[in-house]
């Protein structure tokens, strides 16, 4: 019996330029983003820069977390305690977490079973809410022509979770760039790796001040390279709390070169995405699940459904495969497992049942798709999953 022998966690080294401007970093030892000597330019600043001109945004705010990133964005829109948030039923703890963070209130809309938002439930609920907080969870983009001009038509203001999207497009536009900001997250298991880090970006400047005065700028606003002019401070500077949460230089040193070698780290994440894809298609009680044309993926995991399975069954198929090296994680479960939950599970976060949610959700597996896979381990790894699968489907 063949069995898998690598790691699901274990990410690529840091590449060594980023190590070295990390070392310059620590060597002279201005952490701080605002601590500069002379002419200095912080790290920070340059990848705020970098990362605004990579995804065609005029302005740009590195802080401390995409989970952050999402709760400044929330208030840079306005959001007030008590206010209702729309957003996905499918996605991971800190998108709620952020809304909560906030004092609002969610209003969960369902998923479909290509795992993004499902737009007729959205029509139905616009009018609970002016805010749609989007979560392109595991990297699945919905058809964002049609939901921003649904939004736009209700008055309902985007903010686009991208922490699984970074490097993504829909239709040639890069994700975050529909909705009036866009949240990225820097964390080890997304596509830049800084152990942990969010980015924040807009075209709207009153929204981008209020970002970076709640992000902790103090009265330094105009150290930003990439933040609006320095008189849109002028009011909202003496409005707007400080609620630290900056991104430090050496994180930013980190992150620079990584970024300058996404494109072709999107590459070889695809490459092993599809490789996976094509060795669990057409495995009975499998569907695998379809991209949309718009799409321009980031193939970082990959998720397939058994629909209809009884609990029990997707159990035994998740035991089998861990029994040969084959990491996999399902939604579906009753209790939250790691980093998977449903959205009732947040009892922080009230909702209603969502029976269609609930459906899709029952059938879901995950699984990361390192980079340290080679493209044989892929090919492994989708012949596990097709034979326990087809095993357990069979006693059915």
């Amino acid at each position: 019996m063949e069995v898998f022998k690598g790691s699901f966690t274990q990410q690529e080294p840091i590449p060594d330029d980023a190590i070295d401007a990390a070392v310059a970093v620590m060597r002279h030892g201005r952490l701080h983003r605002y601590n500069t000597a002379g002419d200095e330019i912080a790290e920070t600043a340059l990848l705020e820069q970098e990362f605004a001109a990579l995804v065609g945004a005029k302005y740009c705010l590195a802080v401390a977390s995409g989970g952050y990133a999402m709760a400044t964005a929330l208030r840079a829109v306005g959001v007030k305690p008590g206010d209702k948030v729309l957003s996905n039923a499918f996605t991971l703890a800190p998108v709620p977490g952020a809304i909560a963070a906030v004092g609002a209130e969610p209003v969960f809309v369902d998923v479909t079973d290509g795992l993004v938002i499902d737009l007729d439930d959205l029509a139905g609920k616009l009018d609970q809410a002016k805010v749609l907080l989007l979560s392109h969870m595991r990297g699945h983009i919905c058809d964002m022509d049609a939901l921003m001009a649904m939004c736009d038509a209700a008055g309902v203001t985007v903010i686009e979770d991208c922490a699984h999207t970074m490097g993504a497009a829909w239709n040639g536009v890069a994700s975050g760039r529909q909705g009036a900001i866009g949240c990225y997250s820097c964390q080890t298991y997304k596509h830049v790796n800084a152990g942990e880090g969010g980015l924040l970006v807009t075209d709207d400047a009153e929204m981008a001040a209020r970002a970076i005065m709640l992000s902790g700028s103090y009265m330094l606003y105009e150290k930003h390279l990439a933040g609006p002019p320095p008189e849109t401070f002028d009011r909202i500077k003496y409005e707007t709390p400080n609620i630290s949460g900056r991104m430090d230089n050496l994180r930013a040193a980190l992150l620079r070169p990584q970024l300058r070698k996404l494109e072709a780290q999107v590459a070889r994440w695809n490459e092993r995405y599809f490789t996976l894809e094509a060795g669990m298609r057409h495995t009975p009680g499998l569907t695998v699940i379809e991209r949309a044309a718009g799409e321009s993926i980031v193939g970082s995991s990959i998720q397939f459904l058994l629909q209809g399975w009884a609990a029990d069954k997707v159990r035994d198929v998740l035991r089998r495969c861990l029994a040969r090296g084959v990491e996999l994680k399902w939604f579906g479960a009753a209790e939250p497992l790691g980093f998977t939950s449903r959205y009732d599970s947040w009892r922080y976060a009230p909702s209603d049942p969502l029976p269609k949610s609930d459906a899709v959700l029952a059938g879901l597996i995950d699984m990361r798709v390192p980079l340290t896979f080679s493209i044989d381990d892929c090919t492994l790894i989708a012949r596990i999953i097709r034979e326990e699968v087809s095993a357990v489907y069979q006693q059915a």
